[in-house]
């Protein structure tokens, strides 16, 4: 099992995206748009540094969030925020801050800053927008990330059951009127970053690939496409051939359908297929250990120890993986599998996790140790389809647990 910390920090940011030794032609036919304002643009960037390590006994954090954000805002918040990166923030004089390069220094100098500890930063996701992002991993893997949104109608249902088993697999969703979602597309390659541009395939390349999918199928009956005809017209079978249809033009890694905010399916280069649910609970709690002294829990978790406790609205994705049953189009059957999840949360929904419930008797109320007492709790419900639970104390503050492959 793998136990990760995600810690988010916003960055105001311009920046100017070009190769000084390219005519313009070609650096906007690389750069599209970035590479035309002479003093730069600008992004909210969105950082999130990722921990990594073991979980301390007598306090239950792999490392302290405060540590974390005292760190990263003495050390990296003085070179980014409110800079022109190509000018105030060394390598970027030199290294074009393209959002693969930028994913790639956070993460080296964030790793200086914790050397020696026990846990340690292992990734660094950048968003400069909703719809773009990098991600850099500590083993030298590079991933960007582009998302683009259409409308659609459809029917869920496959042409090889009966309008019975349609009825009872797919509910309300498989009526032969059919009905339509917003879709979010998330696109995901992987590759080498050319050291020339800074990008792992050109910026217009990308975008305009990912853009076709976005017209191509933007507020159109997909029942009436040919493609589909006599395919299952599920979540899970939309996800593959959207990644089937870039991989001739990208290195695509994995690709992302969001059918609404509660559930995605995602299918990769390997084959593999997952589904993603997400739900919410609030709960009270207090940060406290029968471990430590009064004084020693008051300098751990600092306001978190406040003997009247606090609280969240946690947000939990759970993810499983499998393979894509073709007479079904399905992974699983989406709506036993939603109520699954509700039930496991259902059981702290407006609950104090210290003092009404057995789950934390003898350990702290953390992150860390919540995420692994609800894999313990999902996991008895889904068996080892269980890919990855990710719990969202604070929209800055995330936990997540996954099986390692």
């Amino acid at each position: 099992m793998y136990l990760s910390l995600s810690k988010r920090f916003e960055l105001s940011t311009s920046h100017q995206i070009r190769v000084a030794a390219w005519p313009d032609e070609r650096n906007e036919s690389y750069f599209g748009r970035e590479s035309q304002g002479q003093f730069g643009h600008g992004h909210n960037f969105v950082a999130y540094f990722v921990f990594h390590g073991p979980v301390v006994d007598d306090n239950g954090m792999m490392i302290n969030v405060s540590i974390i954000k005292e760190r990263i805002k003495r050390a990296i918040y003085p070179r980014y925020d409110h800079r022109y990166l190509n000018q105030d923030t060394p390598p970027f004089d030199r290294l074009i801050p393209t959002p693969e390069n930028i994913a790639s220094e956070l993460l080296r100098e964030s790793r200086q800053l914790f050397e020696g500890e026990s846990a340690e930063p292992v990734v660094c996701h950048l968003e400069e927008s909703p719809w773009s992002a990098a991600t850099a991993y500590a083993d030298g893997r590079v991933e960007r990330h582009l998302q683009t949104d259409f409308s659609a109608a459809r029917r869920t249902f496959s042409p090889h059951l009966t309008e019975q088993e349609n009825n009872e697999l797919f509910g309300i969703a498989a009526a032969p009127s059919g009905h339509g979602h917003s879709y979010k597309l998330h696109v995901t390659i992987q590759g080498e970053v050319d050291p020339e541009y800074g990008m792992i395939v050109p910026e217009t390349r990308l975008r305009e690939a990912v853009q076709r999918m976005s017209e191509c199928y933007d507020h159109l009956n997909l029942m009436d496409l040919p493609e589909f005809e006599g395919k299952p017209m599920t979540t899970e079978m939309l996800a593959k051939y959207f990644h089937e249809k870039l991989q001739g033009d990208l290195p695509v890694s994995r690709v992302r359908l969001h059918e609404n905010d509660w559930f995605f399916c995602e299918y990769n280069s390997e084959g593999k297929s997952a589904v993603g649910l997400t739900d919410w609970f609030h709960a009270a709690h207090r940060l406290h250990s029968e471990q430590l002294s009064e004084g020693e829990n008051i300098e751990v978790y600092g306001k978190c120890n406040n003997p009247k406790g606090h609280g969240h609205l946690y947000k939990v994705e759970s993810t499983v993986t499998g393979t894509i049953d073709e007479r079904t189009g399905t992974m699983l059957p989406l709506m036993p599998a939603r109520s699954d999840l509700h039930s496991v949360l259902d059981e702290w929904d407006y609950k104090h996790l210290n003092y009404e419930t057995d789950d934390f008797k003898d350990k702290p109320t953390t992150g860390e140790n919540i995420v692994q007492v609800l894999w313990k709790k999902l996991e008895s419900k889904t068996g080892k389809k269980l890919f990855r639970v990710r719990l969202w104390e604070t929209p800055n503050n995330r936990f997540t647990l996954r099986r390692e492959v």
